[in-house]
Parts: C-alpha cells; structure tokens; sequence
C-alpha cells in the first residue's frame, strides 16, 4: 500500500534503505548498493562511521538543542574554530546553518547587507554564471544557472544576471591555450559589470568546481585569479559556492585553495555533516563581519535551526575524521585511481566525450559523436536510464541531464566516500560500465 511521503518523485516506489556499511547502502531486501557518489557528494566517511556516531549520541546526552537568539554551544564554537584554522585568507567568521541552500541565501543576504552598512546602497545587482547551482530556496536558485531548477519558478525569483561557465571541454576554441581560454571568459564578467553599473554591482558567486549541472567541472588555471582581480578592482563581493566540490571532496578542505584565490564568502554543506546531521556553513571575511559589528550590530537573518548543537557535534566529528585520519590527502590520492580507472575503461569509449574532476569530483560527459561533441537527444533520457539501470546493479551514481545548455546533454557525478579502496573503485567502473552499456542500448 503506498505510503504518505511526498517522495521527490510520484511515479515509482524506492527501496528503503535499512543499514549502512562503509561505502554500502543495504535496503530492506537486503540488496547492496556501492554509493559510488555519496549520494550527492555528501557521505565522504561512508555509512557507519563510529566515530561520527559516538560523538552525537555524546551530544545528545548533554543537550540536543539551545536556540542561537539565546545561547551559543560548546560544539558550534569548536567547529568555528576549527573551520576557521583551515579557511583561506581573511575569512573569519562562521555563521552554521542546515544545509547548503540556507547557506547561499545567508551569504546572499550578507553581501547586500555589508554594503547597506559601509553606505553604498546602489550595489544590488548578483551576477552568476550559466550552467551552476546554487541550491534551490528561491534566491539560491535565481542565483544559479540550472534552466531545468529555474524553469517553473521564473516569475518568482529575483533578478540575477548570468556569464558564461568555465567549461573548457565545450568552451575552449581550437588552438587556444587553457589560460587564454579561462582570461577571456573570465573577462565576460568585467564587461556584465561595465555593463550593470560597477557602482551597482553587489557580488559574483561561483562554485569553484561545477557540480550538479554540468559535472564535477574545474576552472582552468588563471580563471580564478583573474576573476578575483576584477572583483577587487570593482568593489564587487566574490562568494564561491563550496557545497558540494568543498570540504575535502577535491583534495584540498577548501577547492579554491588548488585555485590560489581567497573569497569574501564562502559556503559549504554536504561533506560537513557527512550525512550523519544536516549542517551547513556561511564562512565570511572579518572584513564583512566587522562592518556589521561596528554598525547596526546584528545580520538580520537567522533559522530556528542554525547552529543547532547535534548538528554541530556531528559536523566536528567529521572535520576532525578529515584532519586526522589523512581523509583529504587520501581524497586526492584515491581521486588520481579513480580517474586512471575511468580513463582505462572510457577514454576510447564511443560515447564517452569527457572524463573530468578533481579529487573524488568526477564524471564522465555522454555524448553521441567524439568527434563533433553533439549531445544525445534529450528525448532518449540518457542519464535517467543510466541512473535506473545503475541501481539494478547495485551502484548509487549521480547522472544528471541538461549538461550542455540545460535542455542537452548528460553527465555521470562521481563522488564515493574518502574511504573507498582500490577494489571497490574497481567494482565502481565495472558496474558504470554495465549501466552505460544498458542505458545507451535502450
């Protein structure tokens, strides 16, 4: 009998997950699923940390939770200060939220409310780039450039304005060099900003490495830097969006670090809590902060749940799993496997056109022709079928269509837990393998 869940979807029924172990989900038949994507690039210890677990039913012993407008806790204060010692240059504060949406919308917030303080009341212009995702509470999703997301919402979200992507599988002209190539699309936001009014532009947020849209995507080299020169030269907040490439997942706690620039704020999620809390993270400048703190006093924003003590428990325990267990460093490590195994099984595949990533961030683009890059025809579904046969055969993979300009193309994300093994990685490009072959038979 069908249940009363409001299930992402009304069409189907899901197995129901039961157990965790390691890098396996095991459902209520008793079926085992290898999570070769962390389900969205969040379960980075797998499923059965004990670590994890033992420090949240620490917490709740001594106290689940205190709201943040009367009280702050022992755990969200460790976990700032942890945060904080790893964070790029200049950032200072912590602000803990639920998940990786919240945080967007605070660093949004922030951003117009800084310049409120420091009296330049003009800038309110957000500028973002095509092909991104920002979350999907209504001003992370004007701010990102999923089309599909956006689509339904349109009529209600604010005005953001859009570049294009850093994408230089589909970007880069012929005979031009990467750096070339990352200066002159970098450069469309010195024009968007000319364009706008530099006076009125507020911030340009972007994921350092793409994810869900257009697959485990990473600037090429320069593009950050110079970037953050025309931010810098303008006035212009740069928020780099860490929800799903940060916290280790590419090899580095923060992915903007492999990139040599430092943002006025950044947010982080998904690796944060592991998938053992919902947390979240809005980190900002002490340049920002203390704007605030030297004028009106307070951030007019907040949730019921923000800096929510359980959570932040959790979150500790997996920053402290990451640093000390030699997880990010291992990311990296394991990363450069996964990458060699999935170059050995589609680099001469017919219908494999990229293969791409940092760290455990990767994926591999379908297309229908090498040679001409033309994407399937979206009617043909193929991420959807990949996904589906995916799981027939037991692996959990992050495939997602819309790749190219939101209608074409399709991707698989690959993102496992940090601990997986060589073997596992083996069983991982064996099983993508089958569902590929599957999925482009159909």
């Amino acid at each position: 009998m069908a249940g009363h869940v409001f299930g992402r979807s009304a069409r189907g029924t899901l197995p129901t997950a039961v157990a965790g172990e390691g890098c396996y989900i095991i459902d209520a038949s008793g079926k085992r699923y290898l999570d070769g994507s962390g389900g969205a690039a969040v379960s980075c210890l797998g499923h059965s940390d004990a670590g994890v677990r033992a420090a949240i039913h620490a917490q709740l012993d001594q106290i689940a939770f205190a709201h943040t407008g009367f009280f702050t806790s022992g755990p969200a204060e460790a976990l700032a200060d942890r945060l904080i010692a790893a964070a790029p240059d200049g950032i200072d504060r912590v602000y803990l939220l639920s998940g990786g949406s919240e945080a967007v919308e605070a660093a949004i917030k922030l951003a117009r409310q800084y310049v409120l303080e420091i009296g330049q009341p003009e800038r309110r212009h957000l500028i973002a780039r095509r092909q991104s995702y920002h979350g999907n509470t209504l001003g992370a999703l004007a701010a990102g450039g999923n089309a599909w997301r956006r689509e339904k919402y349109a009529p209600l979200l604010i005005e953001t304005h859009h570049i294009s992507p850093c994408y230089a599988y589909r970007g880069q002209h012929e005979g031009e060099s990467a750096e070339a190539y990352g200066l002159r699309v970098a450069d469309e936001l010195e024009a968007e900003i000319q364009r706008l009014g530099p006076e009125a532009v507020l911030a340009f947020i972007a994921e350092p490495v793409v994810g869900a849209t257009a697959g485990a995507v990473p600037a090429v080299p320069g593009y950050f830097k110079r970037v953050r020169e025309i931010c810098d030269r303008h006035g212009v907040l740069l928020i780099l969006d860490e929800v799903m490439c940060g916290m280790g997942r590419t090899g580095t706690f923060f992915a903007c670090e492999q990139d040599g620039v430092a943002p006025d704020l950044v947010t982080i999620a998904k690796g944060l809590g592991a998938g053992y809390a919902p947390i979240g993270a809005m980190l900002a400048s002490g340049k920002i902060y203390e704007a605030i703190a030297s004028g009106s006093g307070a951030f007019q924003h907040g949730h019921t749940y923000h800096g929510h003590p359980l959570a932040a428990a959790a979150g500790l325990a997996v920053v402290s799993a990451l640093e000390e267990r030699g997880l990010i460093e291992r990311a990296m490590r394991m990363g450069d496997v996964l990458q060699a195994a999935l170059e050995a099984r589609f680099s001469q595949h017919a219908h494999v056109g990229d293969i791409r990533g940092r760290g455990l961030f990767r994926a591999i683009e379908l297309v229908e022709d090498r040679e001409s890059k033309a994407p399937f025809d979206p009617h043909r579904k193929i991420a959807a079928r990949i996904k589906a046969s995916a799981m027939e055969v037991g692996l959990i993979v992050y495939p997602a269509s819309g790749t190219v300009n939101g209608q074409s193309g399709d991707h698989v994300l690959i993102a496992p837990p940090f601990i997986i093994e060589e073997a596992q990685i083996g069983e991982l490009v064996d099983k993508l393998d089958t569902a590929v072959t599957s999925a482009l038979a159909a």
